[in-house]
């Protein structure tokens, strides 16, 4: 039987440093289109030659995961994706910062009647308690469909072999209690990574912003947890513990956690604190910790810091977890940042390179709440997540992969950042956070092109033809109302082709400041 799904925690997160969808009847109408485009059945990606692939090799599948093999999935690439084996071997890692509130279903319901449907994508849901912010969330995982069994766990399992095929090495999750359905679902996905993929690895996350206990009981909740196989270890056996928030309590606290953890339970530690304020904590943490780590910034014009926080980490003698983000928009919280477009993912991807970061965090797999997931979804699909791939690929081989197939990634808002909702009955807006970049209308087409060619751009009724080079190029363009798509074309032949699935429009119920990405590698037919 389901468990109820408890509401999400509002301010779980302190920072350190809809639209028409969101309406009865409409709602369920894009949901069944994200369906359909998470389905299979109208995926069509072009070759290098511009010929349809066959639907075995770049579609996904019927429940909206990757193709049932690694290479189908590649398919979708711009470049041929390294094996598990091979990224494994890596000693650099990539975990996903897992949160529980939202796993693939609440209540194993059809997506268009399902909890997120009915409570949280509607500004009526759950008693009209998220009425002022006009609905909890903007977006939601692709929907999956109703199972027999134990449908938790194949969920689970499904996010993992998703994650997996990434080339992501396991979830750091997000312990938010000890008791209730958010700790039966850290139960849950130790189980599902362990049968789903042995070498996927979970870091134990608690997250001090919401557990208020004592180190004993923390620390017996732990050791739990850790008899499961999948708990991510070192290679001299001790546990990798990672507590979101570390400073909420001082390091003699920590100590007297994995004390207890080693003397009462046999279990040695790894601490790697993350903090919301890095640079205050260091020093005085430094005697008892393996590595460190930060929540990090979402706009791109306020990464410059990530190369200090390395070299400080390095300098004390820890590893460094860079956090790598997509954006960051909370409407029950009234607050977003300026992502420009996809500026936020390769700008935090390139320090986590460039700086020399021995362990990614991408934040988040799937918090819907803040809008910051990489997780495929039903606005984005797997575009960000198939565009963090390559980057993940540098990070981990250490050399950038060759470009195979022509591929554009599409992004852009589907309002205008200061434009308001016309209904007049959402309260509490969202607003730029304090020393975000300034916020920008733009649409980005971001190309990955195996030689020079020319890019034909529509932006509702303006147009625009240039030649682009081979590489990766991201090309900005002024937003318009309506709808927008990219064609690549070489030898007056398409090679590539994007278009958005959701318009830009000047009228709407709710506030939406996201960006909205769509792939060529995996488009919808209109």
């Amino acid at each position: 039987m389901a468990q109820a799904p408890v509401r999400p925690l509002t301010h779980r997160r302190p920072w350190a440093g809809g639209r028409r969808l969101l309406l009865p009847g409409i709602g369920l109408g894009l949901l069944l289109i994200g369906l359909l485009a998470g389905s299979g059945m109208a995926w069509t990606p072009f070759t290098e030659g511009g010929r349809p692939l066959s639907a075995g090799a770049g579609a996904t599948t019927p429940s909206g995961a990757r193709g049932s093999t690694r290479a189908g999935a590649a398919t979708a690439l711009p470049f041929d994706l390294p094996s598990a084996g091979t990224l494994r071997r890596s000693q650099h890692l990539v975990f996903a910062h897992y949160f529980t509130p939202y796993p693939l279903s609440l209540d194993n319901q059809p997506a268009g009647q399902d909890y997120y449907s009915r409570n949280y994508l509607t500004a009526q849901g759950e008693g009209g308690k998220h009425a002022a912010y006009g609905g909890l969330l903007r977006d939601r995982p692709l929907p999956v469909p109703q199972q027999s069994g134990d449908w938790q766990l194949a969920n689970l399992e499904r996010e993992v072999r998703t994650a997996r095929n990434a080339g992501i090495d396991g979830f750091s999750v997000d312990i938010l209690a000890l008791s209730g359905p958010n700790w039966d679902r850290v139960n849950l996905l130790l189980k599902a990574a362990a049968s789903a993929d042995p070498g996927f690895r979970i870091v134990l996350m608690p997250d001090m912003t919401s557990l208020h206990t004592d180190p004993r009981t923390l620390a017996d909740a732990l050791a739990g947890l850790a008899a499961s196989p999948a708990a991510y270890r070192l290679g001299d056996g001790r546990l990798v513990v990672s507590p979101f928030k570390a400073e909420a309590h001082s390091p003699g606290w920590w100590s007297q956690l994995t004390t207890r953890l080693d003397r009462r339970c046999g279990i040695r530690t790894a601490l790697v604190p993350l903090f919301l304020n890095f640079t205050a904590n260091a020093q005085r943490f430094a005697p008892i910790s393996y590595g460190f780590s930060e929540w990090g910034n979402r706009s791109y014009t306020a990464q410059a810091g990530a190369t200090a926080d390395t070299a400080l980490a390095h300098r004390l003698g820890k590893k460094w977890m860079q956090p790598v983000s997509v954006q960051d928009a909370r409407p029950n919280q009234g607050v977003y940042d300026e992502a420009g477009n996809t500026a936020t993912l390769r700008a935090s991807w390139g320090h986590a390179i460039d700086d020399g970061a021995d362990w990614v965090q991408l934040t988040t797999w799937n918090d819907y709440s803040e809008s910051s997931q990489f997780a495929p979804s039903l606005h984005n699909g797997y575009a960000y997540l198939d565009l963090s791939s390559y980057y993940l690929t540098r990070f981990k081989t250490g050399g950038w992969p060759r470009i195979v197939r022509d591929t554009v990634y599409l992004t852009s808002r589907v309002q205008f950042a200061a434009a308001t909702p016309t209904s007049g009955r959402q309260r509490l807006l969202m607003s730029p956070r304090e020393g975000s970049a300034a916020p920008r209308d733009r649409v980005e087409v971001l190309t990955f092109l195996t030689a020079p060619a020319t890019l034909d751009t529509v932006v509702g009724t303006s147009r625009d033809r240039r030649r682009v080079p081979a590489g990766v190029r991201p090309t900005l363009l002024p937003l318009h109302p309506g709808r927008s798509s990219a064609t690549v074309r070489r030898g007056g032949h398409p090679v590539a082709a994007v278009a958005a699935r959701h318009p830009v429009e000047r009228r709407f119920a709710v506030q939406d400041l996201q960006y909205y990405a769509a792939t060529s590698g995996r488009p919808a037919a209109p």
